[in-house]
């Protein structure tokens, strides 16, 4: 970069690699997830001012431990272990790791001692424990800054060689202070200044685009929604005309979002838009699959066929741009990280792409910065904070098989919902809301007769990353009149429930 601030985030395999990253960009520093085996001349290379061990899942005593090269501890840049990253600078450094008899989870209660990194805090602070394995003797060195009444060493520090552990994770919401703890590591003691913005990103990703397509064709994935379109603008600032961009309605958008992306696109952009709509070739695929990474895998594999054979009829097309985005990513799975559901832009690709190379611009970004960057491209603010929706669409929202009829039902309730969040004013708090058509039916009663028919969910939360979400507390009065109008709005629909279930264990969408 050019101001010189980055920091290195070296990737143990943690589930929250990516959230570090985010925390540290928060920050307005620069940050770079790198392979944990990356070379010493490679980290010399890029000269970051400072760097991160993220956790991991394993055991730094196990024969296949993920283990960074330990002169990595011998080039005087300060460096930050969390949970994982700490028992490994222990390991490495002659201090002693060892197995507990419980494992320690949760909100937990840390003392702490004097440090750079607890700067401005009192005698204790509340962290987010995941760790089975425990550090029982710190290095050579090293003093003890944290305890908790199970863990004899929570938090550790080398003052003279800017090395630092901790047990807890600063990164995750339920550490109280846990940005400042960041914070206080970057500008106490990697001595970063924080000048680095979104608009950075922006700069360099462009130029990066251009440099790696230069003059030859790209074709993006566009399917309407904030990542897809971010990327489309991002991609055609870089390389203009030479981009075309797909929409392929495949039947399973919101109601009348074909129309509405159409119009945005050739209206509002100036940029090559070809729109192909293939419901019906995209139902007879889906006829009778209820199973949902089954759905997934046959939309994302139908996705690409369309994107070929539209790429042939436009000539040569080198690259396939797609705006797939972190928790996309991670959710499929990453290194060994375990896959929770497959995306139709990262996962559920088929094994053979007739393009040469995926341009995937956003993967490194989460949905907050993604907007951020939107803005920065000027996107109208309307696009950029629109709805989430997933790539299947409303295949993934429909529980069980896929017909004409459900979706028809699902669009009525899914427009009914979202419009009573906007009208009462809800519709900038609420981070993402929307109906699901479940596969049960149940007795219900209308006038003097008796029904047999679906029930439609409600799902609405609040998050900042979509790593994790809490549900929104949506006024009952609120609840009441959507679940009214859905009932006597819609045929075949008798019962409204609503998901009252955070992100973990659950996940924002049903499949």
């Amino acid at each position: 970069m050019k101001d010189n601030e980055l920091i290195l985030i070296l990737d143990f395999y943690g589930q929250y690699n990516q959230l570090i990253a985010r925390r540290v960009r928060e920050c307005n520093v620069y940050s770079e997830i790198v392979p944990y085996d990356i070379s010493i001349e490679k980290i010399k290379e890029k000269n970051p001012k400072g760097i991160i061990f993220t956790g991991g899942p394993a055991s730094v005593y196990a024969e296949d431990a993920p283990k960074c090269n330990p002169k990595v501890f011998e080039l005087g840049i300060p460096i930050l272990g969390i949970c994982y990253g700490m028992q490994l600078m222990t390991h490495t450094l002659g201090g002693t790791v060892s197995r507990a008899d419980k494992r320690e989870y949760g909100a937990t209660k840390v003392n702490i001692a004097d440090s750079p990194i607890f700067d401005g805090f009192k005698d204790y602070n509340t962290c987010l424990m995941s760790h089975t394995d425990f550090v029982s003797k710190v290095p050579d060195g090293f003093d003890i800054i944290g305890f908790t009444d199970s863990c004899p060493v929570a938090a550790m520090q080398n003052k003279e060689k800017k090395l630092y552990g901790i047990q807890f994770h600063p990164e995750v919401n339920h550490t109280v202070n846990g940005t400042e703890i960041i914070k206080n590591f970057l500008f106490n003691v990697c001595e970063c200044s924080g000048t680095w913005k979104m608009s950075s990103f922006v700069e360099e990703s462009i130029k990066s685009l251009k440099e790696r397509i230069g003059d030859r064709k790209a074709l993006c994935a566009l399917s309407g929604g904030v990542d897809s379109s971010v990327a489309a603008v991002l991609l055609h600032k870089a390389i203009g005309k030479n981009l075309t961009c797909i929409f392929v309605d495949h039947g399973l958008l919101r109601k009348n979002e074909g129309d509405e992306v159409e119009n945005i696109f050739k209206n509002q952009f100036d940029i090559n838009l070809i729109r192909v709509n293939a419901k019906d070739r995209f139902l007879s695929k889906l006829a009778g699959v209820t199973e949902p990474e089954k759905k997934r895998k046959i939309i994302g594999e139908e996705f690409i066929r369309v994107f070929e054979e539209e790429a042939k009829k436009i000539g040569t097309v080198d690259f396939l741009v797609q705006g797939t985005i972190y928790p996309d990513v991670i959710e499929s799975g990453l290194g060994k990280g375990a896959t929770i559901k497959s995306h139709h832009n990262v996962g559920g690709l088929p094994d053979y792409v007739d393009f040469k190379e995926i341009v995937e611009p956003l993967r490194d970004l989460f949905k907050d910065e993604v907007r951020k960057t939107g803005l920065e491209l000027g996107i109208p603010e309307n696009l950029v904070f629109r709805q989430p929706f997933p790539g299947p669409g409303l295949a993934i929202r429909i529980i069980g098989d896929i017909t004409d009829d459900k979706l028809d039902i699902l669009k009525d309730a899914d427009a009914i919902f979202r419009e009573e969040i906007k009208l009462a004013g809800l519709d900038k708090d609420i981070n993402q809301y929307f109906a699901v058509l479940t596969n049960l039916k149940s007795v219900g009663v209308m006038g003097d007769e008796r029904t047999y028919d679906y029930t439609i969910a409600l799902r609405a939360v609040t998050t900042s990353d979509f790593m994790t979400a809490t549900w929104s507390k949506i006024p009952y009065d609120i609840l009441e009149k959507v679940s009214s109008r859905i009932v006597n709005e819609i045929k075949h629909v008798n019962r409204v429930v609503y998901d009252i279930t955070s992100k973990p264990p659950a996940t924002i969408e049903w499949e």
